[in-house]
């Protein structure tokens, strides 16, 4: 059989993703025809939708992979709520997902159908541009476990129920809420070498008929047995031709699932974190008015300082939990600076990295209009 060639990876350090008025986004248009199917259900209903890239076109994504993505691809995640119990309209979050090694052409088209099917919605969703391993805490909300693995449509991918030898995954827990209350499982494959077994962290090696899970000592009790439940999750499938055995480091037997990786192999020590004192916010007027995004400095971060006519965009990116730049779109904002204002807050991205300025390009930015501000931004405008 022939090998499928992976086509052009994106490069997230890119300012721009061409949409409007690109061949991409003519190359879309004549895939999805005069009307997206994709869209006909969208949103109609409380709950979560998922999409994935193929080949410009939307595909639904199985209710039973919800939670499970592939670092060779382009994702769309619709959430759709009600703000109250009693509310009669419904809002929504809606998102595009791109993993590390996706490629140009699904991730321009991602992004291009989210603001399409903002359009659909009437401009009411929050849009989110999420990047592989800095995903806002909303994105990992919907997820008991959120799994990251490696493969792609592109390349094909195994099945988590049929993985290749040696997949190792590390997991770790992420709180989602300011008070700590709540909180879901991080899931990522990693390289099965000793580099990547460090302390703190709890790990599942799938050797496909053995599920082995390693505990390292100061790995909390919560991730262990979250882990248990995940590592169960792998093997229940495989309809008994699956084992599972828990490791803690430093009791005998532990150098058995280390042997895997070589001899006289040790858990190395956590990094020192690189994340340092929370930055002041900045707040900055958005106006394409010479052709080009130009971002002029507000005195004052506060509500009070937005205004209907205009676009603003705060940074919020160095804060040390979850960095975002967060555009808002007044009622009466230009048509352009409506459309266009995810590529211009990943130009504004592009340009402080450039300089040290911000947190990074995966920084998660995110897109509301006058009248659909998210609790994430109000705190940070200090409301």
């Amino acid at each position: 059989m022939a090998h499928l060639t992976k086509p052009t990876t994106y490069d997230i350090k890119d300012s721009n993703i061409a949409l409007l008025g690109s061949d991409l986004e003519k190359r879309v248009r004549e895939a999805a025809g005069d009307k997206e199917k994709a869209w006909v259900n969208a949103g109609t209903a409380v709950g979560i939708q998922v999409w994935r890239i193929e080949k410009f076109h939307v595909v639904d994504w199985p209710k039973d992979k919800l939670g499970s993505f592939y670092d060779g691809d382009s994702y769309l995640v619709l959430n759709t709520y009600k703000k109250t119990p009693d509310a009669q309209a419904l809002s929504y979050d809606l998102h595009f997902w791109l993993g590390e090694n996706t490629s140009q052409d699904e991730a321009g088209t991602a992004a291009y159908k989210t603001v399409e099917l903002d359009d659909h919605l009437h401009g009411v969703p929050v849009q989110y541009r999420e990047v592989q391993g800095c995903e806002s805490a909303r994105f990992l909300s919907y997820f008991p476990h959120f799994v990251c693995l490696r493969g792609g449509v592109a390349t094909g991918f195994h099945h988590v129920t049929d993985p290749p030898p040696l997949n190792l995954h590390k997991l770790y827990l992420v709180r989602l809420s300011r008070a700590g209350t709540r909180t879901t499982l991080v899931v990522r494959e990693v390289p099965a070498a000793a580099s990547s077994i460090v302390e703190g962290d709890v790990y599942i090696l799938d050797k496909g008929t053995h599920v082995w899970q390693f505990n390292t000592k100061e790995s909390a009790g919560k991730e262990k047995f979250k882990a248990a439940e995940f590592a169960q999750s792998l093997a229940s499938p495989r309809q008994g031709h699956c084992d599972v055995q828990v490791f803690d480091e430093g009791v005998s037997g532990s150098g058995l699932f280390l042997g895997e990786f070589g001899s006289d192999i040790h858990v190395s020590p956590a990094p020192a974190s690189s994340i340092g004192v929370t930055a002041t916010p900045k707040l900055f007027r958005v106006s394409d008015a010479s052709g080009k995004a130009t971002f002029a400095t507000v005195d004052s971060v506060s509500r009070a300082s937005l205004n209907s006519a205009d676009a603003f965009l705060l940074d919020y990116s160095f804060h040390p939990e979850h960095p975002a730049i967060y555009v808002w779109l007044g009622n009466d904002a230009s048509l352009a600076e409506s459309r266009l204002a995810p590529q211009y807050a990943q130009h504004y991205l592009y340009e402080r990295q450039a300089d040290g300025r911000t947190h990074g390009f995966a920084t998660s930015i995110v897109k509301m209009r006058e009248g659909h501000e998210t609790e994430a931004f109000l705190h940070a405008l200090g409301a």
